[in-house]
């Protein structure tokens, strides 16, 4: 078998992950089951997080922020990685799929960096005396959200949608940088912010039942942003592919409603 031979099937596979239409319907089958998982894990991440869950002998009861605080903290950070990864392949491998999974993934990165800062100064307030201070994770990660609200600006702002997937991928791959200064900002500088409380090379500092809450609202976060992800992307692609055989026949047999 030749080499031009064994890279047809390749492309093949590729060609057939990337396209809208195939997306488009594996998204729809899979969104449903993502909002259950999402709903089911945070009705026990919350119930056990502020109901079984012990007081902090320090804190008191206010420390129960941690379980909506650090997960969005978490996603905040993953979902940006996320979303540069697509844009970047959709970038250099000329992928509009990826593009528009990156456009979809955007303002629910920004939404978790919101709610990681609106939860930390709720937090902050009986911690510190204070709602905010220019703390090197708080400002790294304010900084975070201005990148996201720029990528949905500029992308949004170009009206040639190819350019401005380019454009986007050009800035969100800048802005990675910024992701290792939040992680890491708690031991490059000192900063009123506690370290990290779950580290993969030591135990965790905190009761079994705080552990399961935190991961569980973790797990719930994921499942919400694959599904409101999917439901951003198959919006995209009904806009961007509307003169296509596929969506015209879709909505003629009255299958989408949007």
């Amino acid at each position: 078998m030749t080499g031009a031979s064994r890279a047809a099937p390749q492309r093949l596979r590729w060609s057939t992950f990337a396209a809208p239409s195939r997306f488009y319907a594996l998204a729809r089958a899979l969104e449903p089951w993502c909002w259950a998982v999402a709903a089911a894990l945070a009705a026990a991440g919350l119930y056990i997080g502020f109901f079984v869950a012990p007081t902090d002998a320090t804190q008191g009861d206010s420390y129960r922020i941690i379980f909506i605080h650090v997960p969005a903290a978490w996603m905040s950070m993953v979902v940006y990685l996320a979303m540069a990864f697509w844009a970047a392949v959709g970038w250099l491998l000329n992928a509009r799929m990826a593009s528009m999974f990156a456009r979809a993934l955007a303002p629910t990165g920004a939404m978790f960096t919101f709610v990681a800062l609106w939860t930390g100064a709720l937090w902050g307030k009986p911690t510190w005396g204070t709602w905010w201070v220019w703390d090197a994770r708080l400002t790294s990660e304010l900084i975070l959200l201005f990148l996201y609200l720029g990528f949905i600006a500029l992308v949004a702002s170009i009206d040639d949608l190819r350019r401005g997937d380019k454009a986007g991928a050009l800035l969100a791959l800048v802005g990675v940088v910024n992701i290792p200064i939040i992680y890491f900002s708690v031991r490059w500088w000192n900063t009123l912010h506690q370290g990290a409380t779950i580290s993969m090379t030591a135990a965790p500092k905190m009761a079994s039942t705080m552990l399961t809450a935190m991961l569980l609202m973790t797990f719930s976060f994921w499942a919400y942003t694959f599904a409101i992800a999917f439901s951003r992307a198959r919006a995209e692609v009904l806009e961007r592919e509307a003169g296509s055989d596929w969506v015209r026949e879709l909505l003629a047999r009255g299958k989408e409603t949007k």
